[in-house]
């Protein structure tokens, strides 16, 4: 399988960085393909432009939409890491969807409506926060990510939501220890996803 892991966080350093190298490193280890991109170490825009509105005469995406679409094209997963701000994802991930899963490639016109276009991939996604994981579930926050942001996704493109792993608790300075036990949280989940034993239970 092949895995394209999208991280969306400034700092190359984060633990939102470690935890998609730790999982691409972990669905590697079993054989697997994948690959990260960093959307701020790769200055992608994510301010959508008139021109990739698909409905305008000029419509054309952008090569590096193109390139995105053509990577995430050849993936079995989409694999999106990124911490909550204000219980939502960063603007930099929502307009990389907004640029990149957009009409013609992850879903299409119909008669009813639209008509998803990626059915034969999966969705995970690892997001964390600086409050408690508990916080986050007991208000709400999460239920209401994953049915506005995962489940949306899947339903109009088709995707198979998988997994969302919720990791809180993160902060500044944390005991490598601690940050440790978190990451191998994340190494856990792909290996409960895709070990060959999953896939034969």
């Amino acid at each position: 399988m092949r895995h394209a892991v999208i991280l969306s966080h400034p700092d190359p350093k984060s633990f939102n960085a470690s935890a998609a190298e730790t999982y691409a490193a972990a669905v590697r280890e079993l054989g697997q393909t994948a690959e990260v991109h960093d959307l701020y170490a790769r200055n992608f825009d994510p301010r959508l432009p008139a021109h990739e509105i698909p409905w305008r005469p000029d419509f054309a995406p952008a090569p590096e939409v193109a390139a995105e679409r053509a990577w995430i094209a050849d993936a079995d997963v989409l694999v999106f890491v990124y911490p909550l701000w204000f219980n939502a994802p960063p603007a930099m991930l929502k307009g990389y969807v907004e640029r990149v899963l957009g009409m013609g490639f992850a879903y299409a016109t119909d008669a009813g409506g639209t008509r998803p276009l990626l059915t034969s991939k999966c969705l995970i996604s690892i997001t964390t926060s600086g409050a408690p994981s508990a916080w986050v579930q007991e208000s709400g926050a999460l239920e209401r990510l994953r049915a506005g942001f995962d489940d949306h996704l899947g339903a109009v493109c088709g995707l198979a939501v998988l997994d969302h792993l919720h990791i809180g608790g993160v902060t500044p300075g944390m005991r490598d220890d601690a940050a440790k036990e978190l990451l191998d949280r994340v190494s856990r989940m792909a290996r409960r996803h895709f070990a060959p034993a999953a896939a034969d239970a």
